[in-house]
């Protein structure tokens, strides 16, 4: 029999499905023939992919469902691999939209790095909000950062949703964001290790924990595994995913003068530039070094773009 599911965890070689809206997750391995055929990435079939699977008798641990076919997507996001044998990773696919978790401090924030994971949305057509955790620390301690940090990002038109996983500041505006039961909206939540995505993620809903159904991922995976991608229900309505903490984000299948293009606040001032193309680095008459100028582009942005451009496809924070 054949069916048609999202994949809502993967482990390796090893995945859960289900039809969602419903929750109803099954084990599934991959099809051998399609593993690797026509992929450049590290994982040809990522969470939140739609797929086809079939199976010979009702899929269990023992006898899981084989994946016959990944669908298109509707979007992905895509950074590339510390693995040399491929050029990319898929983090998550067919998203509503990316929470992307920051602190200022504890750890500190890297803001190239923050603004390679926003521009990466931008490209693959992701709706991005920043959330910016631990804000209980911040208003007291650094009140001075929390505002310049605000001012660098809502100027470029990203929303931001201060949160506190110890206080619960935050977290009903983070659940509302998410959506409801009404809507099936599938939403990824990334950033850097320490940022607080797993007890942020337990704020939202408390009864998450590390299984996904009644089917730990334990039975399902080889002793080598290592980061997982997984799925979850939230109670009061949509879907999170979680990804393994990053430590680094590099640019995949973008060229230098595209960069631009996708840094929004940019984008609304390079239609006054002398020149075209501009590379908005050396050119006399360039709107864009204009508005850095005057403020309405802050100089953290432009350096981060700047940064874009002499690296050599290659960032780790």
């Amino acid at each position: 029999m054949k069916g048609q599911a999202t994949v809502v965890k993967n482990a390796g070689s090893h995945f859960l499905l289900s039809t969602l809206p419903e929750w109803a997750p099954f084990p599934a391995v991959l099809k051998g023939k399609i593993r690797l055929a026509g992929s450049d990435s590290t994982n040809p079939v990522a969470v939140g992919d739609h797929v086809m699977y079939e199976y010979q008798q009702e899929p269990s641990i023992t006898h899981p469902a084989s994946i016959i076919e990944v669908s298109d997507r509707d979007n992905y996001l895509i950074r590339k691999s510390t693995n040399l044998s491929r050029q990319s990773h898929v983090i998550a696919a067919n998203l509503d939209r990316a929470f992307i978790v920051v602190t200022l401090y504890f750890p500190e924030i890297k803001l190239p790095f923050l603004d390679r994971i926003l521009l990466t949305c931008e490209v693959y057509g992701i709706p991005a909000t920043i959330v910016l955790n631990k804000v209980d620390i911040f208003k007291k301690e650094f009140p001075d950062e929390l505002a310049d940090f605000h001012r660098i990002y809502e100027s470029a038109g990203y929303p931001i949703i201060e949160t506190s996983a110890l206080t619960g500041e935050g977290i009903d505006i983070l659940r509302d964001a998410i959506g409801s039961r009404d809507e099936c909206r599938v939403c990824l939540f990334t950033g850097e290790s320490g940022v607080g995505k797993s007890s942020i993620i337990k704020a939202l809903d408390p009864s998450l924990n590390p299984k996904v159904g009644d089917i730990s991922i334990a039975h399902l995976q080889g002793k080598h595994t290592t980061s997982l991608y997984e799925m979850y229900p939230v109670s009061s309505g949509g879907f999170i995913i979680d990804s393994p903490g990053l430590r680094g984000f590099g640019l995949v299948d973008l060229k230098k003068e595209e960069i631009g293009l996708y840094f929004p606040e940019m984008l609304s001032e390079m239609k006054a530039c002398r020149f075209t193309p501009c590379t908005h680095t050396h050119e006399p008459g360039c709107a864009v070094k204009l508005a850095v100028e005057q403020g309405r582009i802050s100089q953290e942005r432009y350096n981060s773009y700047l940064g874009m451009l002499e690296e050599d496809n290659k960032f780790r924070a």
